[in-house]
């Protein structure tokens, strides 16, 4: 593949940077080192986030479309970019639950821990002027989110990614308590080909990954509950999944 030079930024989000490519088809994306938490209000930097979110999201990335899952993923280019293809992305972030956590938890007035009897699946709408507040299948018809075919596929792909995600964990000795994924359509030209793919990143910034023997939180609830040891925690991600 020849060298896509990067030419000017076209969205910067709370953890992320979009910069457009001289390939009107793809997009470089460039993992910050800044934290936030409860809707950005608790702001902070986590040293070496970006790079070590980086690595984790390509080597899961790599691993998911050799198991059939497409997604976003082209290749890292170096430690904090990766080149991705351009997506339209579907405004409906999905959660994909297994074990009793954070809102779920206070929600449901259970504690933390509790594994699941059925997987949860959740749908926020992506907004964080509103604060991606949860809506459901009707409020995604009724606002014209998406439709109902997509949702039905975007609903197969989350736990399908999930089911292969609890077993890569597992062998890593992590439980993989919940997980956060988006969504979007293949964008060719600017021209919407109707490919749902597998888009953003998946990190401990968007899963919560406790270790399955001492329940050790390895994710950014250390920095959201002030639990201390963030940036060990990244790393000891990084090295686990690094595992053949």
């Amino acid at each position: 593949m020849k060298k896509t030079e990067k030419i000017e930024k076209i969205y910067e989000g709370k953890a992320k940077i979009i910069y457009s490519t001289d390939d009107p088809d793809l997009l470089i994306q460039y993992f910050k080192d800044s934290a936030t938490a409860f809707n950005a209000k608790k702001k902070g930097t986590i040293q070496n986030k970006g790079i070590l979110n980086n690595k984790i999201s390509s080597i899961i990335f790599k691993f998911l479309e050799e198991r059939g899952i497409r997604t976003h993923f082209v290749e890292r280019l170096d430690d904090r970019e990766m080149l991705i293809k351009r997506l339209k992305i579907i405004p409906v972030e999905v959660v994909v639950r297994n074990i009793a956590a954070g809102s779920l938890s206070s929600r449901m007035g259970i504690e933390e821990g509790r594994p699941l009897k059925d997987t949860v699946l959740e749908f926020y709408y992506k907004s964080d002027k509103l604060g991606d507040p949860m809506i459901n299948e009707y409020h995604i018809k009724a606002f014209d989110l998406s439709s109902p075919e997509d949702i039905k596929k975007i609903t197969e792909s989350a736990l399908e990614i999930n089911r292969h995600l609890v077993e890569f964990f597992d062998n890593r000795g992590i439980r993989l308590v919940d997980l956060k994924l988006e969504f979007g359509h293949r964008v060719y030209s600017d021209e919407n080909n109707g490919e749902i793919l597998l888009g953003d990143e998946i990190t401990p910034d968007g899963s919560r990954l406790w270790d399955k023997e001492t329940e050790k939180r390895l994710d950014k609830d250390r920095f959201r509950r002030d639990l201390g040891g963030v940036e060990e925690a990244y790393q000891e991600i990084y090295e686990r999944v690094s595992r053949s």
